[in-house]
Order: C-alpha cells, then structure tokens, then sequence
C-alpha cells in the first residue's frame, strides 16, 4: 500500500464536508447530558416565573397557552443547540405587567410590544452596539441589576407563598391557610425538602465529587449523600404539584381536549401598534437590554467560563423569536438571568436541560394545546412560589463577587433604585452617575495625594 497516497477527503471538498459535521459535532457535544437527573431537575427549576405569567395572560387576556407552549418549545430547543447552556425562556415581564393591569391592553397590543422590542433588540445586536455595551457597562452596575431583579423574584415568591393569588388580576386574594392542598404548610415543607436536597446551591457539584471519589469503604461510608444530591427535588415538588391539581379538581382531566390550539395570524391594528409600543415596547426595553441580555451574558460566563454566548448572539436569538412568534399570538418572550440562574440551581448544566424542557412543552402544546390550562388553574401557587424563590436567590447571589466597597456601593445603590421604582431603567441610570462620581472622586483623591 501507498502510504503516500492521498486520501480523496483531503482535496478541496473537504472544507464543505467538514462544516455540516462540525455543526452537527458541536450541536451533539451542547445537547449532552452531564447528569441525567440533574439535568432533568434543572429544567424545571424556570417553572416558577413562566407558569405564573402565562397563567395570568391566558386568563385575562385570552392568550393561546397552546400557541405559547409550541412556540416557547422551539426556542427553547433551538436556544439549547446553540448555547450548550440552560439558557432560559421567559415570558416579558414587562409587558405581562401592562396587559394585566391595562383593560384595553389585548392579545394585539401584546403582539405589537413584543415585536417592537425584539426588533430593537435584534438591531442593537446585529449592528454589535450591544457588544459595545455590554463591554463598557461597568461590572457593579450589572450586578446591581442582578441583585435587584433576583430580589423581586424572592419577593414575588414569598408573597406566592404567603397569600392567596387571583393571577388573572395579579393581586392577592387574602392570607394563605396553614392547612389544605394550596397551604403554608404544604409550601414549607417543600422549601425544607429544596434546602435539604440543594443546600446553598453546592449539591450538584458535591454530588459529582461523591461520584468520583475512589476507595470502596469511603464510596460506601458516602453513597447516602450520593443518593441525597441526586435526588432531583425540582421534578419531585412539580409533579407533586400535578397530582395536587387533580385532586383539588378530578373533574379537570376530563376536560382536557386531544389536540393542538389552531394557529393564526393575529391582526394588529394602528392603533394597537401606537399602544403596543408607549405602553409596552418602552418600559420593557430597558429590561429586555440589561438583564435579558447583558446580565445574561454576564452570568453565563460566571457559571460556565468555557462556553461563549455574545452579547451579539443572544440579541440576535431575542429579537428572531418574537419577531417570528409574536405574528402567530405566541407570548412575547426573552432569555432572562432568573432563569438561567433557577436552571442552574436545581442542576442544569448544558443545552441539554433547555431542549428537553423544550420538548415537552412542545408535546404539551400539541397533545392537549390551550385545554392544558384547565389543570394548571388548579396547580398550588405555593410550591409555584417555592421554585421561584430558589430561582431569584440564586441570581442575587451573582452579586457576591464583588471586591472592593466602592463596586459594593454602586452595586447597592443601583438595586435599591431599581426595586424602590419598580425600573431597571431607572436603576441602571443612576447606577452608572454613581459609578462616575466614585472614579472621578477616586482620579481627584490620587492628584491630590501625588
């Protein structure tokens, strides 16, 4: 044999051989599980912010749950194809809060907000602005964001917890009993059980060091803690959670209906477009910039330093989802720091998490499509409240790294502006004059001392 022979590969059709495999290489190695439990646990950890908003919208506003869930299936497996990360998918908070409390802000004005910011958003990243933003904007400032939002989320949580809640209207109801199928007591042991599998959010990683570790009396002496971290606590408090559904309401299974929502083209008229951008595009912006992109960047390098999401990417997936979505009444939605932080938490480790999530939730859309809200009326709002909670505490713990006491200044000052206005806007305005004025005064102290 010729070892000098060459192989019909190597010639000049091996570059555009060599792309689709390498794709398909990078796709498989992003949608591999780390741990198949953990994974699946993970992957319910965002199930507190997304089922309470989409709940609310389809109430209220007569929002296609079965459109929603279809469409947010997709993204949410394309988004783990891409990233290799949990990378969530949110519903716009924002503009949520606008459609429930605004009588005349319908499924057209939705529509129309979502559009609008979405094709800001893609703009901002296709031009690579929100590069440049996301390199300039001080670290402190981010993190202030970040602490601000993974607050609201625990106090969101707590008042699911504490309360009764009519989501339709997005208020409370009345003080929660202690007893019952929806009850205090329930949501507390459900909290102990969460702190007890997940600890401060350090089990998984004890987990796969138990896993690892070698000598047989020792594996022996720790295989109960083995059992402990694996135990995936966010499946166990959802599917807790069902079963609680059907038995506060057996009659629901009853009512579910075979069969995907029929989809179509939603008319958005002028006026709903004037209304859709003033009242929903314009506030949800600022929020949609910051923490749907720049402190989604931001913690996906935190958490995972050897995967790559740009701020140039990630605007471009926020902006191609809605501006597809949106024109068939699917929810506006953003990728979203609480949920990568939630995801995270509860054990999701790669795109795998996300797909998966994906897919059922395009399965649900399709075999039972809007009927499904029927038996998540009926699901407790108290282990909701359990899972967001965790969720937002593990974002504002992003917020621990900071090293001086003047990044631990600014970082304060820019929260409590964005929790006290209820503006991430807001908070990131005065965060940034704050962060001026402490390296102005820092420039002038070091003249004066030379």
């Amino acid at each position: 044999m010729d070892t000098n022979a060459v192989n019909p590969c190597d010639g000049e059709d091996k570059p555009e051989r060599g792309v689709p495999a390498t794709i398909l290489a990078a796709a498989r190695a992003n949608l591999l599980f780390r741990s198949r439990w953990a994974e699946v646990n993970g992957a319910l950890g965002d199930l507190g912010t997304y089922i309470p908003i989409i709940m609310a919208l389809a109430l209220a506003k007569d929002l296609d749950l079965g459109t929603t869930l279809v469409f947010t299936g997709v993204y949410n497996i394309i988004t783990g194809v891409i990233y290799g990360v949990p990378m969530p998918v949110q519903p716009m908070k924002s503009i949520a809060a606008v459609a429930i409390s605004t009588s005349s802000f319908g499924v057209p004005e939705i529509m129309a907000a979502g559009i609008c910011t979405s094709a800001v958003v893609f703009l901002l990243g296709a031009t690579r602005l929100m590069e440049l933003a996301y390199k300039f904007i001080p670290l402190p400032v981010v993190r202030g964001i970040q602490l601000a939002q993974g607050l609201s989320f625990a106090m969101t949580a707590v008042k699911y917890v504490r309360y009764d809640q009519d989501l339709a209207k997005g208020k409370a109801s009345g003080d929660r009993r202690w007893m019952g199928l929806d009850g205090l007591v329930l949501a507390i042991a459900a909290t102990v059980f969460v702190v007890i599998v997940n600890g401060a959010g350090e089990a998984a990683e004890q987990a796969e060091q138990v896993i690892h570790e070698q000598g047989g009396g020792r594996r022996r002496a720790k295989s109960w803690r083995k059992v402990i971290f694996s135990v995936p606590s966010a499946v166990i408090v959802f599917v807790l959670g069902i079963i609680l559904a059907i038995i506060r309401k057996p009659g629901v299974v009853k009512e579910l209906k075979a069969g995907p929502s029929h989809i179509h083209v939603v008319k958005i008229s002028k006026h709903a477009w004037k209304e859709g951008f003033i009242k929903g595009a314009v506030p949800q912006l600022p929020l949609s910039v910051l923490n749907s992109v720049i402190a989604v960047c931001k913690l996906t390098t935190d958490l995972f330093p050897d995967k790559v999401a740009s701020a140039t990417s990630v605007s471009i997936t926020v902006g191609l989802m809605n501006l597809v979505g949106c024109w068939f009444g699917a929810m506006p939605c953003c990728h979203g720091a609480g949920g990568l932080a939630g995801q995270y938490k509860f054990g999701g480790r790669s795109g795998a998490c996300v797909a998966l999530l994906g897919a059922a939730k395009l399965a649900v859309g399709l075999v039972l499509g809007g009927s499904l809200l029927r038996l998540l009326v009926e699901f407790p709002v108290g282990l909701l409240g359990v899972l967001l909670l965790f969720a937002g505490v593990e974002l504002a713990m992003a917020a621990r790294d900071m090293s001086s006491k003047a990044e631990s200044f600014v970082m304060l000052i820019c929260a409590a502006v964005s929790l006290v206005g209820s503006s991430a806007a807001l908070g990131f305005v005065c965060g940034i004059l704050v962060h001026v004025l402490v390296v102005l005064r820092r420039l002038l102290t070091a003249d004066r001392n030379m």
